[in-house]
């Protein structure tokens, strides 16, 4: 779910582990896969099944590329 509503916990949405990945990636520009996922779990205990929804809308955003050769996430932003 994008959009979160009344019911939503604030930390367990697409938008806020979004945003930890994104910070994460900004502040280190390339981060390993495990790096990454481990990231967000150290954020928001039991989130893990987020991961994937939220690299892909930092994705569909342009803001992040995955290097397969290298198994890491790349910021993308400027």
């Amino acid at each position: 779910m994008l959009r979160p509503n009344k019911h939503s916990h604030p930390d367990q949405t697409v938008l806020a582990a979004s945003a930890v990945l994104l910070a994460e990636l900004r502040r280190k520009r390339a981060v390993p896969y495990a790096d990454l996922k481990a990231s967000l779990d150290k954020a928001s205990r039991g989130s893990d099944f987020l991961f994937t929804p939220a690299v892909n809308l930092l994705y569909l955003l342009g803001l992040v590329e995955y290097r397969a050769t290298a198994d890491l996430f790349e910021y993308a932003g400027k």
